[in-house]
């Protein structure tokens, strides 16, 4: 009896990118542009980040001080939560541990709040900022961080959905307890793993 033929059972589907969490799309070339508060104008000599709250030795540094720290890179993918995903993304700027060594978060302070600019809010667990896990970061491909993008300086948290890397970022403030951010008050999860769809409120 001969077999099926290929009309019948359709075309086979291409192996899906083991790279993309469920749920998400790549989103190619592009880097689609999503904010939730007007964009700020700031420029690099007016810009500061400052490390408070639950540490030893609450510190700013102005533009000029944060590069002179050492220079680290992430190159990997980052996911949003409405759905893309763009792969092989080049950032430069500092690793976060560089500034948690100089500030020293207290043993009762466990998360922190970042804050943008803008007045934008979003809550993450401590740990998820430590390790060669988060970064500030200035450059993207190259050349400086366009501020439709969070420039001069984001926070970048790529193991997270990215409404967690807060553009514009000026302070990173360490809690005792969590706090909610903007999006956290309206919905979304608390803390945003991809690979579980942490996408809202009662996701596991």
């Amino acid at each position: 009896m001969p077999g099926p033929t290929r009309g019948f059972l359709g075309r086979s589907r291409p192996a899906r990118d083991q790279r993309l969490p469920p749920g998400q799309y790549d989103v190619g070339a592009d880097w689609p542009v999503l904010t939730a508060e007007p964009t700020p104008r700031i420029s690099p000599e007016t810009w500061s980040i400052t490390v408070a709250g639950n540490v030893e030795t609450p510190t700013t540094w102005d533009w000029d001080g944060v590069h002179a720290l050492p220079r680290s890179e992430y190159r990997g993918d980052i996911h949003c939560v409405t759905t893309w995903s763009k792969f092989d993304t080049r950032f430069a700027g500092v690793s976060l541990d560089a500034l948690w060594e100089v500030a020293r978060p207290t043993p009762e302070g466990q998360y922190v709040m970042a804050t943008s600019k803008s007045g934008y809010t979003t809550n993450l667990p401590l740990e998820d900022l430590t390790g060669g896990k988060a970064w500030l970061v200035w450059e993207f491909d190259g050349q400086p961080l366009s501020v439709e993008h969070g420039g001069p300086v984001r926070l970048l948290v790529p193991h997270l959905y990215f409404w967690k890397s807060a553009k514009w970022v000026t302070k990173l403030d360490v809690l005792k307890r969590d706090q909610q951010g903007f999006w956290e008050r309206n919905g979304y999860h608390d803390r945003g793993d991809p690979w579980r769809q942490q996408r809202y409120q009662g996701d596991d």
